[in-house]
């Protein structure tokens, strides 16, 4: 199955990069099938770009799609919370710009054979990288009922979190959760029906479990520190997020370091010290236009936040 998936919120990302100083080293944190990236050189003809993804099919087809930028790119395999090891193996010891885009590709949605999907059976596996032992599967069959309920009900918001996570812990005493269909079956016949308010319940928990699996809050609160340290004065940070959690932690992190003082109100003077190290460039986030939402649906959630460092 060829890798398909279109990029989000294309033209914002464009225009964070394009203004400010011009832009010679550009690091794709999460460089998917390329779509960002190809359009990131070309509107940076001087720019090389390092693009890191945990997918190794996410890799071959970017490889594929930037080949015509020939040495002006350098892919490597990981997590983008490594993303400075990857820069320092390539003698980088700062970059211009940094983009996170924190979606799971259509082509991991719609390759069954992944798991990443609700809509169609297969295997319950939804690693993002593949050389990663704990699956889906592993954790539905592992996981206490407490851990469970914490993992719907954080990560999904779903309210009958307890319940699903209850009869998830008693069917595996007979039979160990294997197939994306049965936890689908599972979840339809807890909720009551497919579809409740908001998303189909099948599809919040779908991507608890998947955020999980992958430890995407992890991941994201370990990067944001690395992104301030790696980025030259000047240099431009975007952050494309797709729920709430994610978007949250986001906002609080621009926000601290964008700070000028974080001690307590009512203070006569400020004693905390804080020295502010980036400058918001987005004080609410940039959504998709009409336009592109006719295009691709999938885009509907995408929140783009953006800052410079100092």
């Amino acid at each position: 199955m060829s890798f398909v998936h279109e990029s989000v919120l294309l033209q914002e990302v464009l225009t964070v990069f394009r203004e400010g100083a011009p832009r010679q080293r550009l690091l794709d944190g999460t460089v998917g099938g390329g779509g960002h990236a190809a359009a990131l050189l070309d509107a940076c003809p001087g720019a090389e770009l390092l693009g890191i993804d945990r997918d190794a099919d996410a890799l071959a087809a970017a490889a594929s799609a930037l080949a015509r930028f020939g040495e002006r790119v350098h892919l490597m395999q990981g997590t983008f919370s490594e993303m400075a090891q990857c820069a320092k193996e390539l003698g980088w010891k700062s970059v211009d710009g940094i983009l996170l885009d924190l979606g799971v590709s259509s082509h991991q949605l719609d390759t069954a054979a992944r798991g990443f999907s609700h809509r169609a059976d297969g295997p319950l596996d939804m690693r993002m990288d593949r050389r990663e032992r704990r699956t889906a599967s592993g954790l539905l069959n592992q996981a206490s009922e407490t851990e469970l309920v914490r993992i719907f009900r954080d990560y999904g918001e779903e309210p009958s979190a307890r319940a699903l996570a209850r009869e998830i812990v008693r069917r595996r005493e007979e039979r160990p959760w294997q197939r994306t269909s049965e936890l689908t079956g599972l979840i339809e016949e807890i909720t009551g029906r497919p579809y409740q308010r908001g998303l189909p319940a099948a599809t919040r928990c779908f991507q608890a479990l998947r955020i999980a699996v992958n430890d995407e809050l992890g991941e994201l609160e370990r990067v944001l520190p690395v992104t301030v340290g790696l980025l030259a004065r000047g240099g431009r940070l975007a952050v494309i997020s797709f729920h709430s959690l994610e978007d949250r932690l986001v906002k609080n992190f621009l926000r601290e370091q964008s700070a000028l003082c974080l001690c307590p109100p009512g203070l006569p003077v400020c004693v905390c010290g804080q020295k502010a190290t980036l400058r918001q460039l987005t004080r609410k986030p940039l959504r998709p236009e009409a336009a592109e939402l006719e295009r691709n649906r999938r885009a509907a959630s995408a929140r783009l936040r953006a800052a410079e460092r100092l």
